[in-house]
């Protein structure tokens, strides 16, 4: 599925329906360009669980971020990894099998650690501020979200 946002807050806000469906466990992947909007939508996920927005900010130097909403949301960005074994100095399986939202950008660097079942959303630069949206499932429950998710946003 494709979707066109037109502004970075209707990325934000597509970010905000999305958390409505996310649950403990689940996992989602952002990848495309530097200030495609990743952040952003991270941003909104963060709005939809009960999080101050401007507490989210990009985790480019920590590798992640952890906040407190409704469920905890661990925000990971591993485009600074030298190597993807060092998610294992990060203890990533406490974070990726926990009662919280994992949502990593550059996710497609380490597909080899992730769970086998996810949400992929590739972000494409298509004018100054417009967005192209991909949804890939991988899995099952990445799936349900995907159909819960086109039923209020339209394609």
């Amino acid at each position: 599925m494709i979707m066109t946002m037109k502004s970075p807050e209707q990325t934000k806000k597509l970010g905000e329906v999305l958390a409505s469906f996310l649950q403990p466990g689940d996992l989602v992947i952002l990848d495309g360009d530097l200030g495609a909007g990743k952040t952003i939508f991270t941003k909104g996920i963060g709005l939809g669980l009960g999080i101050t927005e401007d507490l989210i900010t990009s985790p480019t130097y920590t590798l992640i971020n952890e906040y407190r909403g409704r469920y905890p949301l661990y925000h990971f960005d591993v485009y600074r990894l030298n190597d993807p074994a060092e998610l294992e100095d990060l203890g990533y399986e406490d974070y990726f099998y926990s009662n919280g939202i994992s949502i990593i950008e550059w996710g497609n660097l380490i597909k080899s650690y992730l769970p086998t079942d996810y949400l992929e959303i590739i972000f494409h630069k298509a004018a100054e501020n417009e967005r192209r949206l991909q949804f890939v499932s991988h899995g099952s429950r990445s799936a349900q979200l995907l159909a819960e998710l086109t039923k209020v946003v339209p394609e």
